[in-house]
């Protein structure tokens, strides 16, 4: 597994890293190939917050927690990649071997907007990019589960129209499509 490290208001230690990197070699007996990630550490008052994302041909495993121990938190987020990874492997192994991924490329790093005069003007603070591939609603649906969102913009590959696909409080999805 190929990680890159992060830290934000976070010395990165030796330590924190090979704990880091034991942790998530556990996870590598679910892939066939090297995989890709990022973890970023930050500390803010006493909690101490680790961000795992990992790439996967066509998809994104995304876990993030929160607790006052550093490594607390580095076993919370791997026991989370670990639940998503056996609840879709089935899914998504069908995917990779038929050829049929889940077209979403890497979100590119947020750019931070200027300050602005007026205090109270709310004011974008996180900007993301990203090359929307064709994909069914059902595509759609994992990969927003995936990520932990409770909505997911994706272009329709039966319209090519632009859509959202969303969570309901009931636990169904609702689909917004442009009217032609």
């Amino acid at each position: 597994m190929n990680i890159q490290f992060v830290g934000k208001n976070v010395e990165l230690t030796d330590a924190l890293k090979e704990v880091t990197e034991q942790k998530l070699s556990k996870l590598e007996k679910y892939f066939e190939d090297p995989i890709n990630g990022n973890v970023t550490f930050s500390t803010q008052r006493n909690n101490k917050t680790i961000e795992v994302t990992i790439n996967l041909p066509g998809t994104i495993l995304r876990a993030e927690e929160t607790s006052d121990d550093m490594y607390a938190s580095i076993d919370k987020s791997v026991d989370i990649l670990e639940r998503q990874i056996r609840k879709y492997k089935t899914r998504l192994q069908k995917r990779y071997k038929e050829g049929q991924t889940i077209r979403f490329e890497n979100v590119l790093p947020y750019e931070r907007e200027e300050e602005t005069e007026d205090p109270d003007k709310p004011t974008i603070v996180r900007r993301k990019r990203f090359f929307l591939q064709p994909m069914n609603y059902e595509e759609a649906v994992l990969q927003m589960e995936l990520l932990g969102h409770n909505f997911f913009v994706f272009r329709s590959a039966e319209t090519e129209e632009i859509s959202v696909i969303y969570k309901r409080k009931d636990g169904n999805y609702g689909l917004i499509e442009p009217e032609l």
